[in-house]
């Protein structure tokens, strides 16, 4: 059975962030220690540029990021681990997926309707203000993405499910138009990873700035757990722990025993300042060593690098020919290429020749054994009438030697008869 793949990427506009870990970065580093998937992961440094136009944030959300996929233990071995940039059949292919896509579906885009809306709110005449083409139609960017390694599952938050479904029309239309080249991608949300609260309690998000950093240290850890929200539930009264971005954390962290612990903490009254400590010190352990790896990383991007150009290498041994199917089929063609149905009849009517020629050489060699009996008759008849010509021959010379001997013997009593005569005379 054919295994399926899965691709994920993480816009390099920001620092990672837990929930970035937990949404995205630790269920994809699990896939990648299996057989059951191919992985392709990336650093999606063009989207970055759709709404950020600051080039150092940039860079170095592209550093940490890659960093941080590798300290958190990342089988690049397995998984195809690489820089969207690094591979130009992407934005090769996103440019003849828009030449397939039409201006309605991009017009239903979320972001972009978003935008229209806040325009629109605002009292501006045109509604249009501060919408570039990129925010416009970077989801063919998405399907460029996704459909250049054919892949069938995409891990997606749910705001991004209509992305994945304008995939699946851009790929439909070209196959449709063109020839079946792409597979029908799939959205696969995880519900628990759309739960996970920012500071404020609401999703946590670089959006609204409620975010953890994953490998901030030990300080700024605990400075920031002291930020989130909590009631005005004093010591000893109880907690609810579902209603609790504290306990919520936690849990995503924690394996069963743990979080029912720390529940029964939470009906014992356990005080706000406490449970903040306790989530502090067990993010802390959780996320000490490889804090440190990823110091070490970001202290040798060289490696890192290395790693990235290693990765873009092999998407791009799937993406090149990939993109040269995808040209011939669109007619982007070298001048002396032969249309595949034409090379198919050509080579139809040599086996046909070719049968045709193997048939009358099967005629042939049906007409020789039938004749060979008579010809061996024949040569047999041949031998027969050389060896009585032979006789013949040997009879003939017998006879004339007999002949020979005869008129010589006659001869000779000749001779005598006449020399005696003239003795006489």
């Amino acid at each position: 059975m054919e295994k399926k793949t899965v691709l994920t990427g993480i816009t390099t506009t920001g620092t990672p962030h837990i929930g970035n870990y937990l949404g995205a970065i630790k269920p994809a580093i699990d896939l990648s220690h299996g057989d059951t998937y191919n992985n392709f992961y990336f650093l999606a440094d063009y989207h970055a540029l759709i709404k950020c136009h600051d080039p150092e944030r940039v860079a170095q959300s592209t550093r940490e990021i890659a960093a941080t996929w590798l300290a958190l233990g990342l089988d690049t071995d397995r998984a195809t681990f690489y820089r969207q940039t690094d591979v130009p059949e992407i934005t090769e292919l996103t440019w003849i997926l828009t030449c397939m896509c039409s201006k309605g579906l991009m017009n239903r885009a979320h972001a972009y309707k978003a935008s229209v809306d806040a325009n629109r709110d605002a009292g501006n005449a045109d509604l249009d203000d501060g919408v570039t083409m990129g925010l416009f139609s970077y989801p063919i960017l998405m399907a460029a993405d996704i459909l250049m390694f054919n892949a069938d599952l995409i891990p997606v938050g749910k705001d991004q499910i209509q992305h994945i479904e304008m995939a699946r029309d851009v790929a439909g239309r070209f196959n449709h138009t063109y020839r079946p080249l792409f597979t029908q991608p799939e959205a696969v949300v995880d519900e628990q990873t759309q739960l996970i609260p920012g500071l404020d309690g609401r999703k946590m998000s670089k959006s609204y700035n409620n975010t953890i950093p994953l490998f901030s240290s030990a300080d700024e850890l605990y400075k920031l757990i002291k930020q989130i929200k909590t009631d005005t539930r004093t010591p000893g009264e109880p907690k609810d722990p579902d209603n609790s971005t504290i306990f919520q954390l936690y849990s995503c962290f924690a394996n069963e025993q743990e979080r029912l612990a720390m529940r029964q903490q939470f009906e014992n009254g356990i005080g706000w300042g406490d449970a903040k400590k306790e989530l502090f010190e067990f993010l802390d352990s959780k996320l000490s060593a490889p804090r440190v790896l990823y110091n070490e990383l970001m202290n040798d991007l060289g490696s890192v690098e290395e790693v990235l150009l290693k990765g873009a290498e092999k998407a791009r041994g799937v993406a090149a020919p990939m993109m040269e199917q995808v040209r011939i089929a669109a007619g982007i063609r070298p001048l002396t290429y032969v249309a595949e149905a034409k090379s198919e009849e050509k080579q139809k009517k040599e086996k046909s020749a070719d049968a045709i020629a193997r048939a009358e050489e099967g005629r042939r060699r049906g007409i020789l054994m039938q004749l060979k009996p008579l010809l061996a008759q024949v040569e047999a008849a041949d031998d027969k009438a050389s060896v009585a010509q032979t006789i013949v021959a040997e009879k003939i010379a017998e006879v004339e030697g007999l002949k020979k001997k005869a008129k010589q013997k006659a001869q000779n009593e000749l001779d005598i008869l006449q020399e005696e005569l003239a003795t006489y005379l």
